[in-house]
């Protein structure tokens, strides 16, 4: 049986986003699992139109050529770590419209995620599991959170320090959270 192929979806698509960062981060780390193979989805290389399809495209063929392409790339994944700040208590509206530009491609994979900002994107995990559940997806209970004064050491609003100031933090909850995905894409 081949691996389960994870997609590491970085969520945020601003200019002067933080994402790049703990992306880079959790790119290094989950390359070192032999049990899964990963690759960096990011959503600016997509450029997205908002959805304005007929209907999702469990129910329509999408049209928007964008969509087609984002869809024919989820549909290679066995499951999602989608990595996200936290915007007025959820995700971001560039996370929000990936996810509603695909339907059939989600279902019935496992999803987690790594949050980054103020409280660890809690609110914006919290709700990204809502609708993950709505799509069909399996969400994991264990996840990623930089916040705090963790977020502050790494960030260019605090300290500025490489991601591995935050590895002892950070490691368990990653080792908990992949074992979890591992399970579920298996």
């Amino acid at each position: 049986m081949a691996k389960p192929h994870i997609a590491i979806i970085i969520g945020s698509t601003r200019d002067t986003r933080f994402a790049d960062k703990p992306a880079a981060w959790l790119f290094e780390k989950c390359q070192a699992r032999e049990d899964m193979t990963f690759e960096l989805v990011d959503l600016r290389m997509f450029d997205l139109p908002f959805f304005n399809e007929v209907a999702s495209n469990m129910w329509a063929q999408s049209q928007h050529p964008r969509a087609v392409a984002w869809q024919s790339k989820l549909a290679t994944f066995d499951g999602y770590i989608f990595l996200t700040p936290e915007y007025n208590h959820s995700i971001p509206g560039s996370l929000k419209n990936a996810l509603d530009q695909a339907y059939k491609e989600w279902n019935r994979k496992p999803m987690a995620a790594m949050g980054y900002g103020g409280v660890g994107a809690s609110r914006a995990i919290e709700h990204l599991r809502g609708i993950g559940i709505e799509l069909q997806m399996v969400p994991l209970r264990s996840a990623v959170h930089l916040g705090g004064s963790e977020f502050l050491k790494v960030s260019h609003l605090g300290q500025n320090l490489p991601m591995s100031a935050v590895d002892q933090i950070l490691s368990h909850p990653l080792d908990s959270m992949l074992n979890e995905l591992v399970w579920w894409a298996a």
